[in-house]
């Protein structure tokens, strides 16, 4: 049964009743209280409390009540601090399990959201389009839709090696970056094209297939964007599978829009014009999400993953 505290109204009411010599039992069968609560009012104005003074003591002693505020030792919270400039998450830090924390993972996101550590913002929470939201854009018709590409890959979803993409536009939508994500290890690769053209993505990705691999990589799943209409010259030139998610749908590739809302988080933000700004750098902010660890892969970074499925031949073509 929960407990609830007297109201000044009933304090009022057992200061009355005790200037009227009334019974502790008659007050507390009238209040609906038990014997103990109206003993310890009564006990206090024999002490020569007044109502007011028997409130204030009341409000003091309360403030001891519940749990202490927690507070991590400095090491902890050096380690925290530490790790949230890297772009670490609380769950991350907890789950990671580099250095030992003394709280759990609902305590650390509540002393995040109450400003002890310097955090820029935590992950998106809920839905950008309510339910029932119809898409009225890139009506193109692909031949090669997401639906081929189940049937075509029977071990598409634990198979490694398939992609997939999008581009993020920059300022003025005179700029983008073409995003791709491998779906086993969540590894983000970011490419600079010269413009949004279609030419301008086709070059840069036959440029991009030049530097890795031949058939490391098995697929690549765009949405319906202009920009990759050129997609079987890009497909026959490096001998990969594209596909194409329905139109209008990004949950069919998830991963990669969420791996997009991560980059304008950590250094692509839509205000940029990513013209101004080397290839370099745009890589640079893809490296830091690749060095984060996630709960999906365990805690591990995409990089270990992704490393795990390289063998050493590949690996030193690639480095």
């Amino acid at each position: 049964m929960t407990y609830t505290h007297l109201t000044t109204d009933e304090l009022v009411l057992i200061e009355s009743y005790y200037h009227q010599t009334k019974k502790v039992k008659f007050v507390a069968e009238t209040l609906k209280r038990s014997r103990q609560t109206i003993y310890n009012v009564y006990n206090a104005l024999d002490d020569g409390l007044s109502m007011l003074d028997y409130y204030q003591r009341y409000k003091n002693n309360k403030k001891n009540c519940g749990r202490l505020p927690i507070l991590l030792p400095d090491n902890e919270t050096d380690y925290i601090q530490k790790k949230v400039a890297q772009g670490w998450t609380p769950d991350v830090i907890i789950g990671r399990n580099e250095f030992p924390i003394s709280c759990s993972v609902r305590t650390l996101y509540r002393l995040f959201k109450r400003g002890y550590f310097n955090l820029a913002a935590l992950p998106m929470k809920g839905k950008r389009k309510p339910n029932g939201h119809k898409e009225k854009r890139g009506k193109q018709a692909f031949k090669r839709t997401i639906h081929q590409r189940d049937k075509e890959n029977r071990h598409f979803k634990s198979e490694f090696g398939h992609l997939e993409g999008d581009t993020i536009v920059g300022r003025n939508h005179k700029s983008a970056v073409i995003t791709l994500v491998e779906r086993l290890s969540k590894v983000i690769i970011t490419l600079k094209p010269t413009g949004r053209q279609a030419i301008d993505i086709e070059n840069s990705l036959n440029n991009w297939f030049k530097t890795i691999p031949t058939h490391l990589f098995k697929s690549i799943t765009f949405d319906c964007g202009k920009e990759f209409s050129n997609w079987k010259s890009v497909s026959n030139s490096n001998d990969i599978n594209i596909y194409f998610a329905d139109p209008g749908t990004p949950s069919q590739r998830g991963l990669n829009e969420n791996s997009n809302g991560l980059l304008r988080k950590d250094g692509l933000p839509k205000r940029m014009n990513f013209n101004e700004v080397d290839e370099a750098f745009i890589q640079s902010v893809a490296s830091k999400r690749n060095n984060i660890p996630r709960k999906s892969l365990n805690y591990k970074t995409p990089l270990e993953v992704f490393l795990s499925y390289v063998n050493n031949d590949i690996l030193s073509s690639l480095i």
